[in-house]
């Protein structure tokens, strides 16, 4: 197990809050932090590389509030940067990043050993996305601190391997930190995750029904009431593979069988035809990412009551699992 000396006294669990396109925000963020989990959110919820710098400006002002008002430091925050080419603001926000120091940047849709080395210059960590070994191998090869497995059920650009699998075979050549995202919603999911070998878990969906995200009280309520069987995987929505509940592909009145050709992928004209209120259904905004674990999720908690009640169940499963080795001792 591999966990970096910069998380050590300031995680209450082994979690981060997964960064989610138009649903993570500075609230969000923050609530995370203060109650002991890593907060995450993608540069490219702002707008505008300025915006992105209020955003961490504004994270900061309040972490540092929280420090002296409490006298505990609280969990270190993360951005994650989309690396893909068509992502025009890369080197702008990244250079906000060194010039704020941000802790964590998860680096996705891409692998830059530039933009590790420069996240890597002022001391701060950088965890990768990958879905398959492949990945892992190249991004290792760059000086990552931790790796992102994306395994099956994941919300949003998830894999199709079994986590088992995945992190089994990172974990042969990769000694640093392993995270594994796909459908953990649950404490007892957190501590599956490091049984199987994983020292973090990555929880995206669950944290979107919470009181603080960005996301519309419809996209909440249809989380609710769905489940695994409603999430649909496919890469003709935004031209990346990815995780959508079926019924709000369905009221945005797409047919996937008449999308035969791939999206090109342009992450930056995407968002902005999302906030921008273009016509026709846009992804992340009409059309919801959710991961198969959605049949768990019943309800919108406060971000701290969440994380209240995923440390209970975290504490309870690690002291079952105790009790039910000691049966097998000799």
């Amino acid at each position: 197990m591999s966990t970096p000396t910069q998380f050590e006294g300031k995680l209450a669990l082994p979690l981060i809050a997964a960064p989610m396109f138009l649903v993570s925000g500075v609230e969000l963020v923050t609530e995370c932090c203060k109650a002991g989990v890593i907060g995450t959110f993608p540069a490219l919820n702002q707008r505008t590389s300025d915006g992105f710098e209020q955003w961490l400006i504004d994270i900061n002002n309040s972490l540092e509030s929280h420090t002296k008002n409490i006298g505990k430091k609280p969990a270190p925050f993360g951005v994650n940067l989309v690396v893909h080419k068509s992502n025009t603001r890369l080197q702008d926000d990244l250079d906000i990043c060194i010039k704020h120091k941000v802790p964590l940047v998860i680096t996705s849709l891409g692998i830059n050993s530039a933009v590790v080395d420069a996240i890597h210059s002022y001391g701060g960590l950088v965890f990768h996305d990958v879905i398959n070994t492949k990945h892992a191998k190249k991004a290792a090869s760059a000086g990552v601190d931790g790796l992102i497995a994306v395994a099956a059920g994941a919300g949003g650009h998830g894999g199709t391997l079994n986590p088992f699998a995945l992190v089994n075979e990172i974990r042969a050549f990769y000694d640093k930190t392993i995270i594994l995202a796909g459908s953990l919603t649950t404490g007892s999911d957190i501590a599956a995750a490091q049984v199987m070998g994983a020292d973090l878990a990555y929880m995206g969906t669950r944290f979107i029904n919470t009181e603080e995200s960005l996301a519309q009280a419809e996209y909440k309520a249809q989380i609710v009431d769905v489940s695994s069987e409603d999430i649909i995987y496919t890469p003709v929505i935004s031209g990346v593979h990815a995780n959508f509940i079926s019924q709000s592909v369905a009221a945005a009145g797409v047919n996937l069988d008449e999308l035969k050709d791939l999206r090109k992928v342009n992450i930056t004209e995407e968002l902005n035809d999302a906030r921008d209120n273009v016509d026709g259904a846009k992804p992340w905004k009409d059309i919801w990412a959710a991961g198969q674990g959605v049949g768990s999720i019943h309800n919108v908690l406060a971000t701290s009551a969440l994380i209240n009640q995923i440390k209970t169940e975290y504490v309870e499963s690690i002291n079952n699992l105790q009790n039910t080795s000691l049966q097998f001792k000799n």
